[in-house]
Parts: structure tokens; sequence; C-alpha cells
């Protein structure tokens, strides 16, 4: 969490108040051309610190009290966090993969990338990557009190035209399997989420299976898996997932933490259309406040383009038509961040039309990545009082996760009638996944 655009500097009780580099500054750190940098960066790269429990790293009186203030009005029996990723890469016999470039000098720019991911998720020994990605997470949600629920995300393969998994190119797999067994073994903290691939020869069997094994959602990120919300051959898959009474979650806009720079188009939010045409409720990810699309509804030029429209702005008209009231959410993780936050986290408090849309999720472990929350940035757009940044500071040094929910509980736009912040309703979502 990134307090403003100065130079690092140490936080009071350990708090990492990192400061955002620019692209080139930072590029130039981590990758630079001569062999002594490039001996540091491969120093940087392959070190990553063994995270401080939580428990071990105390909270002032005036921090705890804010925590309590972000509880106020909430069950805690009824929030849930609706993006919680749980990723590995294969340790211990789990099941999960991640692109080969994540952990190869082949791939700088996704090496990088994941040596923030393992640092988020207290991931210092590759040997151990899954074993240590839960006790992580079991640490952050466990000793919360009170606490919310967290739907844990399971993450099918990239699967061709034909239908087949194609790992060479799948940016990340978790198994549905290993997601399943680690809410079966923590049904207090987590809900399960599965993901399977429509274009898959088994996927309704495959769907009807995690049914059976209690998923409550299904996870889909078309950029990244090579999915067509619009194909035809999804039809079978959201019949069977209307009658499970299954929630899609699903990305929408541009797609930045993982590589999908080939497939951006499918994020775009009109697609959608299809599966709430069939009564799939559809969780739209981050509210689609990333990158431009093809305005679907405007009739194509010559060369077959399109006008562009910033997939906010076609989320924002999706809630409007009336046959998707009830079935269409949008999910506000990610939009604290430094790349999304302006203007869409003013426009999303200060729009209560837009408010029984939305839901919370964090986007773990995103929100543990130091760099891409800037508190001062929030303060300085007005959404954040200056005096309670040094008190999320606090938060985010023990609990990366805590922190999340308490900055959106505490994010704030102030108009000529008063404060306007996310309700209740946002945070108590139990209710998606009790069909």
């Amino acid at each position: 969490m990134s307090h403003d655009d100065n130079e690092p500097e140490p936080g009071a009780g350990g708090a990492r108040r990192g400061r955002l580099l620019s692209r080139r500054r930072f590029l130039t750190l981590c990758l630079g051309g001569t062999t002594a940098s490039f001996a540091g960066s491969v120093t940087w790269i392959n070190y990553v610190p063994a995270p401080t429990p939580v428990a071990d790293v105390p909270l002032s009186d005036a921090a705890r009290a804010l925590i309590a203030q972000a509880w106020e009005g909430l069950d805690p029996a009824r929030v849930v966090d609706v993006h919680a990723h749980v990723i590995g890469l294969g340790a211990g016999g789990t099941g999960c993969q991640v692109h080969p470039g994540n952990l190869s000098w082949t791939s700088p720019l996704r090496l990088v990338k994941t040596r923030f991911y393992k640092g988020a998720a207290g991931i210092y020994d590759e040997s151990k990557a899954d074993a240590l990605y839960l006790e992580r997470l079991l640490d952050l949600a466990q000793t919360q009190t009170p606490r919310a629920r967290l739907l844990l995300l399971a993450f099918d393969h990239f699967h061709d035209a034909a239908g087949e998994p194609r790992p060479e190119v799948s940016e990340f797999y978790t198994p549905n399997d290993y997601v399943a067994g680690i809410v079966e073994a923590h049904p207090e903290l987590f809900l399960f989420c599965c993901s399977v691939h429509p274009y898959r020869k088994d996927a309704l069997a495959e769907l009807d299976r995690c049914v059976e094994l209690g998923a409550k959602c299904v996870k889909w990120l078309p950029n990244a898996m090579g999915i067509d919300p619009l194909d035809p051959r999804c039809l079978p898959f959201y019949e069977r997932m209307a009658a499970h009474g299954l929630p899609l979650l699903t990305h929408a806009g541009e797609e930045q933490a993982v590589h999908a720079e080939e497939a951006q188009a499918l994020g775009n939010p009109l697609r959608l259309r299809a599966p709430l045409a069939q009564g799939v409720t559809v969780l739209l990810a981050h509210c689609a406040s990333l990158g431009t699309n093809e305005d679907l509804d405007q009739e194509p030029a010559a060369d077959g383009s399109r006008p562009r429209e910033s997939g906010f702005e076609l989320f924002r008209r999706l809630v409007k038509e009336p046959r998707e009231a009830g079935r269409l959410f949008a999910d506000i993780s990610a939009t604290p961040q430094f790349n999304r936050c302006d203007p869409v986290l003013a426009e999303l408090l200060g729009d209560p039309a837009l408010h029984p849309f939305l839901i919370n999720g964090s986007d773990y472990p995103l929100p543990a990545i130091d760099l891409i929350i800037r508190t001062g940035q929030l303060a300085g757009l007005g959404l954040l009082d200056p005096a309670e940044v040094p008190l999320l500071e606090e938060v985010f040094a023990a609990n990366p996760l805590l922190f999340d929910f308490v900055l959106k509980r505490r994010l704030r736009r102030i108009t000529e009638a008063g404060e306007q912040r996310f309700p209740s309703s946002v945070f108590e979502t139990a209710h998606l996944f009790e069909g």
C-alpha cells in the first residue's frame, strides 16, 4: 500500500509505506542492463521474506477503533468477500500450475509480476509454495474478529476451439478438487467457487460434479481462458448453471494482472447479456473499470469496426436494462487501485442508483501488493479522510486482507448532501450463494 509519490521510507510499527515508482525507474531497478544490476535483480527476484504473523503486529487503539467502526451496521454472518484467489505452483501435489514464463527470465515482466504475487501471498520458499499460500491466507482470515467468509476461486485451463485443454498457454491453473478440499476443511471461513471452461467436452458433467462438491459459483476470466460468452457453445452451460442456481463470477474490462493481450475483446461487458438472457446471475468483476471495448450496440463501419467505449460505461448501460434487474451485480474488487480509482470510485460512491448492483470482493492476493493501493492518492481525491491514512497503514501492516475491507468501508464522497459511502448491502452478499 503506497502512501504518496516520494521515495520509500519505513513506516511506524514496521508498516510498509513504499512509494510508487515510475515504470521506467522500476524496470531500471529490477532489470538493469549491467552485470551488477542483473545480479542484483536476480537476488531481488529470488528473495521473498517470510510474512510476519498477524498476531505479532501490534495495532494502536485508534486503529482498532477504525476496524470496529468498519464493522458497524453489518451482520458478519452475511458478509462475503466474493473474489479471493487460490494459486499454487503444484508443490505438495496440489495439481496447481502457473505458466512457465512466470518463473523464468525468458519472460522478465511476468517474472517480476510473479515476484510481487509471491511476496503478497507469503510464498518465501517455492518448494512449499502451495502450503505457504494457504497458511498465509488462513492466518489473514481466521485471526479477524469479527470476520467475513471468502469465496475461494478455482481457475480452469485455457481451452482451444476443439475443447482441448492447453496447459502450455494457460496463465495459471487451480483445480476444482483442490479448492473444494480447502473449503471442506474450513467451512467457517470459505465458500467454494468452481471454474469450468464451457468448451470442455465434459463441461456439463464437471459442473454437475462441482455442485456435488459444494460449489456456490463459477469463475471465468474470458480474456485469459479463451472464452467468448457469446459463443453458442456456452448456451447449454448457461442453462445448466441456471438450473443449479449458480452465479457466474466473470472478469470484465481489460485484464492486466495476467497475460491476456490477444483476447481483450472477450472482456466486453456487453457479451454478458448472453448468460443473463439464459437466467444466470452474473457477478461482473471490477465493475469493468479498465480499458475500452467495441460498442456492440452500434452499427459496424465498412471495415467492420465499431466505436469504442469504456468498459465502465458499458457496465453502467447494462444496469439500466430492466431485464437484468436482480441478476446483474458488479464487484468492487481492485477499484481502489491507483490505475483504476480515478474517476471510477467517485462515480461508484456518488451514484446511489448503482449501489444495489455492487458487491464487495478483495481480489486477494492483490490487496497485499504494497505498490498498487495509494492511500495518499485516495485522500487527495477526497475519497478518504487524511486523518485515517496512518491508521489504515497500521491495518495494512498487520493484515492486508482486513485492510482491503476497512478501506472500502471508510471510502466516502463528499457532496452537498453530505458523505456518501458504500451501503451495507455491498458487503452483505451471502444471499447470492444460498440458492
